[in-house]
């Protein structure tokens, strides 16, 4: 099997832990990489990195900083099939869906191609007789970001190119269960001029995480992963004085009105539950059928379930690819029998799934519950795949207190002809991101991604505007230029006069 390294100080490092991970094709199943597991003396070393090259980084013009990212830009679009490929290696979603995420980190880069505009302050003349005062946003120093399996390129670049372009160093630590897309980009970002150490890649487990966690050099920490280690990042971080976003776990509700259009919304269903095997954080996992619905869409869904293409992720024709690993296929098909056994209606049933020449792949086949309810596990918790559950409401505000009351607010959607019921879906939804007939609302780049109540820790959402206000701290400077220094103290609060 191939060994990967890090990527510290601007070349790959082989690991010196003794420990290693191995990295799977989910879909035969074989073990085709090792991927080093970091321990804490090379945790260190990769800050040692980043601590040396941010005063000078700190202090090239943002112009200057911009323009690697544009440079960056132009090697992901060149290398951009590769990268596709090696996320697909070894994710296992299909190729086309790789492509996806890649184009929706891509944007994020080019977001932060205007980083001169970003940073700019505000300026006040005059707050007070020959007093000028204006605020400037600055670095934070050292940052980290904990990245998750299911988006091996998107996330990253949702984090670090917001982050080295306002002017910080960045360590990142991908998900040990698909490393190479990472150290592909650490590669293509020090090619299109990033120094060295600006941008490390450190490979591990928890050990690396806590040993990020616990050091005083990094200011600020990103995560997006499921919301037990999204509350120990922060409590953890935040408790050693860190900045920290974590962005936890979902169970992303669509609302289907009666009068929605049955077709669109099946359609939109089965895109939203099924897309990347249902490894989404933004997957729509719960159906709420409001009345008619309910049976309207399990007459659309059901035949369409049975009919989705899996295959291989390299398989043109798949629609939806394997589970990542042998031990989430067992997790997923668990919840769905827990399902059968707490009562719910299994319509279509996705375990079994053998394919030929991928016998020892990690497949599992669209799953379809009916009459899901509030007290089951298949409803409370975040399955992370291919399972839709359709639950029963009566009306649109017994739908409403459904997703209202579910202890994760990631997303939601409302399918409906109705604007008067859109509004009123809109105003009132505990949701950080809100679709109306988009069954999977991920904001655009130059808006900001994050959840609500237990989807997310911290005050910042990711990318965006937000993005910058994270990765930077707010300075406001005072000034007067007296003719001449009169003499005196002053031993009242200042004033502007």
């Amino acid at each position: 099997m191939q060994d990967l390294a890090h990527f510290i100080d601007g070349a790959r490092v082989a690991g010196t832990s003794g420990r290693f991970g191995d990295v799977f094709d989910p879909a035969t199943g074989q073990a085709t990489k090792r991927v080093p597991l970091a321990s804490a003396t090379e945790v260190a070393a990769a800050i040692a990195s980043a601590v040396r090259a941010f005063p000078a980084w700190a202090a090239t013009p943002p112009v200057r900083r911009a323009r690697v990212m544009f440079r960056f830009k132009e090697l992901i679009e060149k290398h951009a099939d590769d990268i596709a490929r090696l996320v697909t290696a070894e994710h296992g979603k299909v190729l086309s869906d790789a492509m996806g995420s890649l184009t929706r980190g891509l944007e994020v880069v080019e977001f932060a191609c205007g980083m001169p505009h970003l940073l700019k302050g505000e300026f006040a003349e005059n707050v007070g007789t020959e007093i000028d005062s204006w605020s400037l946003r600055q670095p934070i120093g050292i940052c980290a970001g904990i990245t998750p399996f299911n988006f091996p390129v998107m996330v990253p670049l949702w984090m670090f190119p917001i982050a080295v372009t306002a002017g910080n160093c960045f360590i990142l630590k991908p998900s040990e269960k698909v490393p190479s897309a990472a150290l592909r980009l650490a590669e293509l970002a020090f090619e299109a001029g990033l120094p060295p150490g600006v941008l490390n890649v450190v490979n591990g487990d928890a050990e690396a995480v806590d040993a990020l966690l616990g050091v005083p050099e990094i200011g600020a920490v990103s995560f997006v992963g499921s919301t037990p280690v999204a509350e120990h990042v922060w409590r953890t971080g935040t408790a050693a004085g860190k900045r920290v976003q974590a962005l936890g776990g979902a169970k992303n509700h669509l609302l289907v009105m009666p009068d929605a259009d049955m077709d669109l919304a099946a359609d939109a269903l089965m895109g939203a539950a099924y897309g990347s095997a249902g490894e989404r954080c933004m997957a729509v996992s719960v159906a709420v059928a409001v009345g008619a619905a309910g049976d309207a869409l399990i007459r659309r869904l059901a035949p369409k379930a049975r009919a989705l293409r899996v295959g291989p992720g390299t398989d043109g024709e798949a629609e939806m690819g394997p589970l990542v690993t042998a031990a989430h296929k067992a997790r997923v098909e668990g919840y769905i029998a827990a399902g059968v056994g707490e009562g719910a209606e299994l319509v279509v049933d996705g375990r079994g799934l053998v394919l030929q020449g991928f016998e020892d792949g990690f497949f599992t086949g669209a799953t379809l519950f009916d009459r899901v309810r509030p007290d089951m596990s298949i409803y409370r918790d975040e399955i992370f795949g291919p399972v839709l559950s359709v639950v029963r409401a009566k009306d649109f505000d017994e739908g409403l207190k459904l997703i209202n009351d579910h202890p994760f607010g990631n997303g939601a959607a409302v399918f409906t002809r109705d604007g008067d019921a859109a509004r009123a879906f809109t105003a009132n939804v505990a949701a950080g991101m809100v679709g109306v007939n988009v069954p999977i609302p991920v904001p655009m780049a130059f808006m900001s991604f994050g959840g609500w109540k237990r989807s997310l820790f911290g005050d910042h959402h990711i990318h965006g505007m937000e993005g910058v206000r994270f990765y930077t701290r707010l300075k406001t400077v005072t000034e007067r230029w007296p003719a001449s220094i009169r003499a005196g103290a002053d031993y009242i609060m200042p004033t502007m006069k």
